[in-house]
C-alpha cells in the first residue's frame, strides 16, 4: 500500500496536469468564441444591401461621363457601412417604369464587395434616333443618363448561375438543385461591348489575390474603336501584368488611323491566337450579344476542341 510520501508528488503532478488542461481547453473556448464574435462583428460592420427577393431603391449620389455616350454613376447604399453584397460572377436587375412600362435590364458593377457604403456603373448610353436598327436607343441607359442627383432606381439581385471562388475554382448551377465545381490555371474570356463589365470584375478579383495564379486572355468585341468601353483600364492591366492578363481588341469598323488589332467579327483565327489551346485545366467565359455568343462565339471554341463543360456564357 502507498504511503503519504510516496502518494503526495503524485497527487501533485496528476493536479498539475489537470489544471494545465483546464487552462488549454479555457484558453482555446475562448479564442474560438473570440474568433466567432470578431467573425460576427465584422459581419455586423458591413450589412449586405442586396436582397435576391425585393427591390431595393438606391439613390444617385455622382455621375461621371466618361466619354461622349460612356458614363460612370455612383449609388449610395443603405448606410455607409453597408457592403452590395453580389458575389464574383454574378449580376443585379435594374428595374423602372419608363414610358408607362416596367423595364428590367440586368447590370454588373465594376466595384465590388470591398467598396463600402456604394456601388459603381459604368454604362454606355445608346440614344435614340442614332443606330437605325434600334430607333428607341437603349431605354434603361437613356433613363440613367437622365437620372438628376439624388433620384433612385430599384435593384434586385443577386443572380446568376456562376459564382467565382477564387484560385480558378468557379462554381457553375446546372439546375435549380445542381451545381458543380470547376477549375482552371488559364481562363479565357471573349466579350462583347457592355459584355465587358463581369470579365472586369473577376480580372480585379484575380489580380487582388495574391494566392490566384490563374492566366487570363481576354478578346474583346466592339463596333468601332470609340466603343470600346473600360479601354484605359484594360491596358493599364496588361501592361502592368503581361505574362497574367493577354488583352487583345477587335472592331467591326477600323479606325483611320493604323490599327494593330483585328477587324471584323470573331473567327476561328482570333479563337486559335488569342484564346488559350483547349485542354483540362482551361475554362472560356463569354458576354455579349446573343449572336455574336451564338454564331461567333460557341462554334469557333468548339473548333477548337470545347465544350459545354469547359466554356459559361453569362
Amino acid at each position: 500500500m502507498m504511503d503519504q510520501k510516496e502518494f503526495l508528488p503524485i497527487a501533485i503532478a496528476t493536479a498539475s496536469v489537470i489544471g494545465l488542461i483546464g487552462v488549454a481547453i479555457f484558453l482555446y473556448s475562448r479564442r474560438t468564441c473570440e474568433g466567432r464574435s470578431g467573425s460576427q462583428a465584422k459581419s455586423a460592420r458591413h450589412p449586405v444591401a442586396l436582397d435576391p427577393k425585393q427591390k431595393i431603391a438606391f439613390a444617385l449620389t455622382e455621375k461621371e461621363v466618361i466619354t461622349s455616350d460612356t458614363r460612370r454613376f455612383r449609388f449610395a447604399l443603405q448606410t455607409e457601412q453597408h457592403k452590395l453584397g453580389l458575389p464574383i460572377g454574378q449580376h443585379m436587375y435594374l428595374s423602372a417604369m419608363i414610358g408607362g412600362q416596367l423595364v428590367v435590364r440586368p447590370y454588373t458593377p465594376v466595384t465590388s464587395d470591398d467598396e463600402i457604403g456604394y456601388f459603381d456603373l459604368v454604362i454606355k448610353v445608346y440614344a435614340a434616333g442614332v443606330h437605325p436598327r434600334f430607333p428607341e436607343g437603349g431605354k434603361m441607359s437613356q433613363y440613367l443618363d437622365g437620372l438628376p442627383i439624388g433620384g433612385t432606381i430599384d435593384v434586385r439581385g443577386p443572380s446568376g448561375k456562376l459564382t467565382y471562388l477564387g484560385q480558378g475554382r468557379m462554381s457553375v448551377r446546372i439546375s435549380k438543385d445542381e451545381e458543380e465545381t470547376r477549375v482552371c490555371k488559364k481562363l479565357g474570356m471573349m466579350a462583347g461591348g457592355t459584355g465587358i463589365t463581369p470579365m472586369l470584375q473577376v480580372v480585379r478579383q484575380i489580380l487582388k489575390d495574391p494566392e490566384d495564379h490563374t492566366e487570363m486572355y481576354l478578346l474583346f468585341a466592339n463596333q468601332t474603336e470609340g466603343d470600346i468601353l473600360l479601354r484605359e483600364e484594360l491596358e493599364e492591366i496588361a501592361a502592368a501584368h503581361p505574362d497574367r492578363f493577354h488583352l487583345w481588341f477587335t472592331v467591326d469598323t477600323p479606325p483611320a488611323q493604323e490599327w494593330r488589332f483585328s477587324t471584323g467579327f470573331i473567327d476561328e483565327n482570333m479563337v486559335k491566337e488569342h484564346m488559350p489551346t483547349f485542354g483540362d485545366d482551361v475554362q472560356v467565359f463569354l458576354c455579349g450579344p446573343p449572336p455574336m455568343i451564338k454564331f461567333a462565339c460557341v462554334p469557333n471554341l468548339e473548333k477548337q476542341g470545347f465544350n459545354d463543360k469547359h466554356y459559361f456564357a453569362f
